[in-house]
C-alpha cells in the first residue's frame, strides 16, 4: 500500500485486529484507490469476502503499522496491485515482502495472485526501468541490502500467473473474474460438515449422478428420507463439491422452521442476498415482491441453489423456485421429509437410507469412543444400542455423544431407557414428520404404533375404511 491498502471495513488503526481475513490487498493509494481498487474491494464485500483495507492518512509518517503485518499474516490470499507507482511506495514494498516471508513459512497455507494494473509483468521482473529507478532512489535512503531484498520480493512475485488489466480494459469483467477466482480458492460459500461421517461416499456419489454436472440441461433432485436420516449433511457435502463450477449459489438452510419462525420473507432476502449480494436484500417490501425480484433476478443465470428442510409446496412458489428461469447448467437440490413435493416428470430422486449394522456400529463408536471398533469389551453393549438406532445417523450420533465414556454401568443404563423410549433430541426430530400428519393421519400412526405391530397390514386397512 502507499499508506492505503486494502482491507476489512472498520480497521482504523490502534490495536491489531483478532479478524483472520480472506484477503490482503496492496495498492498503491494515488495509483488506484479511486477507482479500481475501490470497486475491487466492493465486490469482494458483496462476495461475503472478508478483505482487509486500511485507511492510508493513520499512518503518514510512522513506519509500517503493527496492524499491517498482524493483518497479513492473518489472511489467506494476498493480491499485490502493481501499478506504476508501486515500487515507489516503500509502504507497498514493505507489504510485499512480508507477504513472501509468510508464503515460504506457512506455504501450504497462503497464496499470492498478483493484478498487473497497466504494467506488464516484465516491469515487476525489473526488466525495464519503471521500477528499477524507483528502488535506486530507495537504496540511497535504506541501503543496498534493503533494495536487494525489495528486488528479491518483488522479481519472486513476478514469476507467479496473475491477471493482467489492459490500459482500455472495462473494470466489471476484470473484477467479475478476479472475484470468480477467490471465491473457487477460498470457497467462502462452503457449508460444515462435521468430522466422523459414515456412509456417505455412496449416496453422494448417487445423489452426483442424478445431477450429472457433464449434462448441459436443468436438474432439480429430490433427497427425501425420515427425519435425522442424514439428508442435509449429504446435501451439503454435495452442494461443497459444486459451488466451484458455479459464481451463483445458495445453501438455503431449515426453510420449513425458518419460514415458521422468521417468515418466507425473511428466506426471500437471504435467497437473493447470498445468491447475488446483500444490496438485493431491502428491495424487497412483501412476498410478492420478493417472488417477483427472484423470478427477475435470478432468470437466465447458471445457479446452484438448496433448500434444506422444505415440508410444503408453497414455500417453493414464494421462493419463485416455479418462476425463475434457469440457465441452462442450473442445478437445484431440495431436501424434504415429504417425497410428494415438486412432482414432475423432470424432478429425480433420491431416497436416503438408514446405515446398515457395520456403518452404525462404525458411526456410534467413533462418537462413544473415539475409535472404531469399539474396545472389545463394549463390542456387545455396543450392538445392542444400534440395535435400538434403526440405522438413524442422528440417533446414533446422539445417543454416542452421551457423556458415558468407557463406564460400562452408564452405557447399560442408557440401553435400558432407550429400550423404553428415545433419547429426547431424538424424539424430537421425529416428532416433527408426526406433527405434520393431519389428524386422521396421526390417529392411524398410533394405531400402527401400538396396536398392528407384526400383524397382517389388511385387517388394519379393513377396520380403517369401514371407520371412514
Amino acid at each position: 500500500m502507499d499508506m492505503g491498502n486494502g482491507s476489512e471495513v472498520g480497521m482504523s488503526g490502534g490495536e491489531p485486529s483478532a479478524i483472520d481475513f480472506n484477503v490482503f490487498l496492496s495498492f498503491r493509494g494515488p495509483d488506484t484507490r479511486q477507482a479500481f481498487t475501490d470497486c475491487l474491494y466492493h465486490q469482494m464485500l458483496e462476495a461475503n469476502i472478508r478483505v482487509f483495507l486500511d485507511e492510508e492518512e493513520l499512518h503518514v509518517g510512522k513506519e509500517i503499522a503493527d496492524e499491517l503485518p498482524v493483518a497479513i499474516e492473518k489472511s489467506k490470499i494476498y493480491i499485490p496491485i502493481f501499478s506504476k507507482g508501486y515500487a515507489s511506495s516503500t509502504w507497498c514494498l514493505r507489504e510485499l515482502t512480508h507477504m513472501v516471508e509468510c508464503k515460504k513459512s506457512k506455504s501450504s497455507e497462503k497464496e499470492i495472485m498478483p493484478i498487473f494494473y497497466n504494467v506488464k509483468p516484465c516491469d515487476v521482473k525489473l526488466k525495464s526501468q519503471r521500477y528499477v529507478s524507483a528502488l535506486e532512489e530507495h537504496e540511497e535512503k535504506f541501503g543496498c541490502q534493503t533494495r536487494l531484498k525489495w528486488e528479491e520480493s518483488l522479481k519472486s512475485v513476478a514469476k507467479i500467473k496473475g491477471w493482467e488489466l489492459k490500459k482500455k480494459q472495462g473494470y466489471w469483467e476484470f473484477i467479475k473474474s478476479v472475484i470468480r477466482e477467490i471465491v473457487m480458492k477460498l470457497k467462502t460459500k462452503d457449508k460444515y460438515v462435521g468430522e466422523n461421517l459414515v456412509g456417505t461416499d455412496d449416496p453422494v456419489n448417487a445423489i452426483l449422478k442424478l445431477l450429472d454436472m457433464d449434462s448441459g440441461d436443468t436438474r432439480f433432485v429430490l433427497i427425501h428420507g425420515m427425519g435425522g436420516i442424514g439428508k442435509t449433511t449429504l446435501a451439503k457435502i454435495v452442494f461443497n463439491k459444486l459451488t466451484s463450477f458455479f459464481s451463483h449459489c445458495c445453501f438455503l438452510g431449515n426453510v420449513r422452521e425458518s419460514s415458521i419462525g422468521f417468515g418466507i420473507m425473511t428466506l426471500q432476502k437471504q435467497l437473493l442476498s447470498i445468491t447475488l449480494g446483500s444490496g438485493f436484500r431491502d428491495q424487497i417490501d412483501d412476498v410478492d415482491d420478493g417472488i417477483k425480484l427472484i423470478a427477475k433476478h435470478l432468470s437466465n443465470k447458471k445457479v446452484l441453489l438448496v433448500l434444506d428442510d422444505v415440508d410444503d409446496e408453497e414455500q417453493l412458489q414464494k421462493l419463485a423456485i416455479n418462476r425463475i428461469t434457469f440457465c441452462s447448467g442450473s442445478r437445484i437440490i431440495v431436501t424434504t421429509r415429504n417425497k410428494s413435493i415438486r412432482k414432475s416428470d423432470k424432478t429425480l430422486e433420491y431416497e436416503v437410507k438408514p446405515l446398515d449394522n457395520a456403518q452404525s456400529l462404525e458411526l456410534f463408536s467413533q462418537h462413544a469412543f473415539g475409535r472404531n471398533p469399539p474396545p472389545y469389551e463394549f463390542v456387545n453393549l455396543s450392538r445392542q444400542i444400534i440395535s435400538t438406532t434403526g440405522g438413524l445417523p442422528l440417533a446414533l450420533e446422539v445417543i454416542g455423544s452421551l457423556p458415558c465414556h468407557q463406564n460400562k454401568a452408564s452405557w447399560n443404563d442408557v440401553l435400558d431407557n432407550l429400550r423404553k423410549i428415545p433419547h429426547k433430541k431424538v424424539q424430537d426430530k421425529l416428532k416433527i414428520s408426526y406433527n405434520a400428519l393431519n389428524h386422521e393421519e396421526q390417529q392411524i400412526f398410533l394405531d400402527i404404533a401400538c396396536l398392528f405391530v407384526d400383524k397382517d397390514k389388511t385387517n388394519a386397512f379393513y377396520m380403517w375404511k369401514d371407520y371412514n
